[in-house]
């Protein structure tokens, strides 16, 4: 069965689910976020994925890309595909329209970058990361930076890659090694090697441009000490035309498990020419802002991955006969069914915390701000996570034509595998959530728990099967909140931060589902689907939050020796 954008389904949640009422209601997006432009930039982005990506998805993986003589050479139809998403402006939803960019509100982007990856998640990664980089230079950038790099990058006519990891500095960046040397003309020097940087070279033509992170002499040890430097593959004229060749190249790509299309390069840079990006020493805060919306985009990227096994399962469930269509068996569809409500949960999440990212930017409201920093590490590992187990049940749906490669689902299994590992494991991101996010001292937690609260009350006269549940497993929630919060060990709460997170995930898909129920009534499709995902996978949340409160003794009992034994 062919990919079918979920357009539908993203309207509904936009209408039902989530505010973008409020986005529409600003001075910023009131001209860009009305129902009719939502439905037809969707509508349009849906053709897109349909008609163009999705014909690439599998070629991307069976002849992915290649590095021959010191040329990086991408996947057949690649180059191709790229120019189409350039061209309709897809690179530049939310970009500044000051430079070209269409000016969207951000949860349109995140639906947009959905339809993509579920259809050609590898290619896909080329725009993600140039968004990102659109979006660190327009916050950082000087005005020279901007006006040189920000319509080119738009455009698609340059790409944008992130420069932060080293064969020493993974997670612990503040370790890396790559120097900068300032030069006479306000230039720097740029010198050192970074791994597993996503497009890092292709051959579509124009600039590669990247951000890359060094330490000047003077820098002090630690992320402190890190600037933040724009490293091009070619050194643009004053016009913006490609001039010398830069002193850096591609030593290798990785071989990887997935995502075969997009090339992942080992970078070596040798007294590169680079400008500075933010202050000296302050590229941490210039990368953060590149790297939180990179975290929203892999969250989605679970989403697509999550949409594009289930239409697949869907497809080969509705043909395979063994002892009758297998999608009549009960563990088939409870199989399908947990495809298809955990994925409307984690799409209505990475759309919530668009929306709450969309209001902070347009209205500059703290409590807005803090909606979004508390969302993003649930919307980035929550989703991933769902991502991963549901194209894991699509494998396990074919049966053993899963385990064969020409079926296609393991590509989701393995495409989407890295999605839990990269900008800021999962596990950063749950300790995030319980460290950073919970030094206000669980304010914002407790405001999104009163509104998930405050909703089942106000629908427990009409869906009273469905808001019991919803209250019961928020208020708990709430006292695990109070128990994290209340601990002063910080190991305590790391040593439980990853099902707090996944806890804190499912109760949020069911707030969403029970918004879905209602606004249909109570009784239609979405309302059986609530009631399957309330039933059933919400109640985990009790077994997730005793672990959670379980501190870290247990984990130190046991010696190194012991754990090697």
């Amino acid at each position: 069965m062919p990919y079918r954008a979920p357009v539908e389904d993203y309207q509904f949640i936009f209408e039902n689910v989530v505010d973008m009422a409020s986005v529409a209601g600003t001075e910023r997006f009131a001209d860009t976020a009305s129902a009719d432009m939502t439905s037809a930039v969707l509508t349009e982005m849906g053709k897109m994925a349909e008609e163009i990506l999705y014909p690439l998805q599998r070629n991307g993986d069976l002849d992915g890309a290649v590095l021959e003589n010191g040329v990086v050479r991408t996947s057949k139809g690649y180059a191709k595909g790229f120019k189409s998403m350039a061209e309709g402006g897809w690179i530049a939803v939310s970009a500044g329209e000051e430079h070209g960019g269409m000016g969207l509100p951000l949860a349109m982007n995140t639906a947009c970058n959905e339809m993509v990856t579920a259809t050609a998640m590898a290619l896909g990664l080329c725009p993600l990361l140039t968004q990102g980089q659109i979006e660190a230079l327009e916050h950082h950038a000087s005005d020279e930076l901007k006006q040189m790099y920000l319509p080119r990058l738009i455009t698609g006519e340059w790409t944008g890659t992130m420069n932060l990891t080293e064969p020493g500095a993974g997670s612990d960046v503040g370790a890396l090694k790559s120097k900068a040397e300032r030069n006479d003309d306000g230039t720097y020097s740029i010198s050192g090697q970074k791994i597993f940087i996503t497009w890092g070279d292709h051959d579509f033509g124009g600039n590669v441009c990247h951000l890359v992170l060094a330490r000047l002499p003077d820098g002090v040890p630690g992320t402190k000490g890190i600037s933040l430097f724009m490293v091009p593959k070619f050194l643009p004229n004053e016009d913006g035309s490609l001039g010398e060749r830069n002193s850096l190249n591609v030593v290798s790509l990785e071989h990887k498990l997935g995502i075969h299309g997009s090339p992942t390069c080992v970078m070596q840079f040798d007294g590169a020419k680079g400008w500075l990006v933010g202050k000296e020493h302050g590229g941490m805060a210039a990368m953060f802002t590149m790297m939180n919306n990179a975290r929203l985009g892999v969250g989605t990227q679970g989403v697509g991955i999550a949409e594009g096994a289930y239409q697949h399962a869907l497809a080969y469930a509705q043909e395979r006969e063994q002892m009758g269509t297998i999608i009549n068996h009960a563990d088939v569809r409870r199989m399908l069914l947990t495809m298809r409500a955990d994925t409307f949960a984690v799409r209505s999440l990475v759309l919530d915390c668009s929306v709450a990212l969309d209001m902070g930017t347009a209205t500059d409201d703290a409590a807005w701000k803090a909606r979004a920093a508390l969302l993003t590490p649930i919307a980035k590992a929550f989703s991933t996570d769902i991502g991963i187990a549901v194209a894991e049940l699509g494998v396990q749906i074919h049966g053993g034509m899963g385990f064969i490669e020409e079926t296609g689902a393991a590509q989701f299994s393995r495409d989407v595998r890295i999605t839990s590992i990269y900008e800021g494991t999962n596990g950063i991101q749950a300790m995030d959530l319980v460290g950073r996010k919970m030094m206000d001292g669980g304010a914002a937690a407790y405001a999104l728990l009163d509104e998930i609260e405050a909703h089942a009350e106000e629908v427990r006269t009409a869906l009273p099967d469905l808001a019991e549940p919803v209250w019961q497993a928020t208020e708990t929630l709430r006292e695990a909140v109070e128990w994290m919060v209340a601990q002063t060990d910080m190991n305590a709460r790391f040593a439980g931060c990853v099902p707090f997170l996944t806890a804190f995930g499912r109760v949020l898909g069911g707030h969403y589902h029970l918004k879905a129920a209602m606004a249909e009534g109570g009784n239609g499709t979405r309302t059986k689907i609530a009631r399957f995902y309330i039933n059933r996978l919400l109640p985990q949340y009790a077994g997730q939050l005793e672990h959670a409160r379980a501190g870290a003794s247990d984990l130190y009992d046991i010696t190194n020796d012991e754990l090697c034994g």
